[in-house]
């Protein structure tokens, strides 16, 4: 399956193009105004661009100006599934009515669409609630029983707009891990301003910025490499990808460190990833002692201000410190530094 996108809409001045490959996600970034709605509207059919071609494992969905031909199939025929910020789930209907109307929506007897259901709840963890009616669950819980909702409807397709956005802090962690189980070898499109969900979810980050896109590549290397300021600006996390050996993560170039894992725990030879915020980080000329801590040894390459911080950037991580500490430690580029993070700073997730 293989998903190709390519729309002008003159109007909101977006004009995009990119493919999703079999089994991918991919994140797409921006800031407010960049357009990223606009691409999951037209690629679901609630907006028609003046000049475009979309199609679905070379099936034309909007073929539109430019060629003479023109092909248009409508939201409910595309076999792709939108799930939006908002749940929209049928207040009149039970938790499990609600799943089911997907499948059954699309023809599948009632005994089928009821074993969808009950199957897609379960698996998004919400099973007991069934019975339930929207307005006597939590919002974390709607969301869930929107993503069995939309899976269940077996789209080739799922494209998700910004699923956590409205969700209280405590409960989006527990949907992450989620999505990352129910979304794994599908194709998905998922708009995000979160840099965890697009380093953990999608395998491919597109920033868009003015309804262009301006960078694009996979997820950990557009995240810890950025070249758009935006990307920059959303990526401000130290982000380590490695193996999980034992109660820590080690990365290619052998460097190991420990964190609080996040979610379900790594088995040994696991791929993980360590995150942690530049304000997290200490800078010492020399190894320091005292409470456990992970140690990095680095060598600076660049220096620049960051708010009222200066941000010391080595070894592809990054520190904040105050200006009187780079003095102190007479901190320029080429110099040799240990960078430290306490373990209880440094979150870690099975990548």
């Amino acid at each position: 399956m293989t998903f190709t996108f390519s729309a002008h809409v003159p109007d909101r001045d977006v004009d995009v193009t990119f493919t999703v490959a079999s089994g991918e996600t991919v994140a797409l970034l921006g800031p407010n105004g960049a357009g990223k709605s606009t691409v999951l509207a037209v690629a679901a059919g609630l907006i028609r661009p003046d000049k475009g071609e979309i199609t679905l494992d070379g099936r034309p969905l909007t073929t539109t100006g430019g060629s003479g031909r023109h092909a248009w199939v409508a939201p409910h025929d595309r076999e792709i599934a939108l799930l939006a910020q908002d749940p929209l789930l049928f207040p009149h209907l039970s938790v499990l009515d609600n799943v089911e109307f997907a499948p059954r929506a699309r023809g599948v007897a009632r005994s089928r669409a009821h074993a969808t259901a009950r199957h897609w709840l379960d698996q998004v963890g919400v099973a007991e609630l069934a019975d339930r009616r929207p307005s006597q669950i939590s919002g974390g819980q709607a969301q869930r029983v929107a993503v069995a909702r939309a899976l269940a409807a077996d789209p080739r397709l799922l494209l998700l707009d910004e699923p956590m956005a409205a969700l209280d802090v405590a409960v989006t962690p527990a949907l992450r891990q989620t999505l990352r189980s129910v979304l794994a070898e599908r194709s998905v499109v998922l708009v995000t301003h979160d840099a965890l969900d697009a380093l953990l979810l999608a395998d491919t980050v597109i920033v868009l910025d003015r309804g262009r896109i301006v960078e694009q590549g996979p997820a950990a290397e557009v995240l810890t490499r950025p070249r758009s300021a935006f990307a920059a600006r959303i990526a401000g996390l130290n982000i380590l990808r490695g193996t999980w050996h034992g109660d820590r993560v080690q990365t290619p170039d052998g460097a190991t460190i420990q964190g609080m894992v996040d979610g379900d725990s790594p088995r040994d030879g696991d791929t993980a990833v360590a995150v942690f915020s530049p304000s997290a980080v200490s800078v010492f000329r020399d190894p320091p002692g005292g409470s456990p801590r992970n140690v990095l040894a680095a060598r600076v390459t660049e220096i620049e201000p960051h708010g009222d911080r200066i941000r010391v950037r080595a070894a592809g991580l990054s520190a904040d410190v105050t200006a009187q500490a780079v003095a102190e430690l007479d901190l320029v580029p080429g110099a040799a530094v240990t960078f430290s993070v306490k373990a209880t700073e440094v979150a870690v997730y099975r990548s």
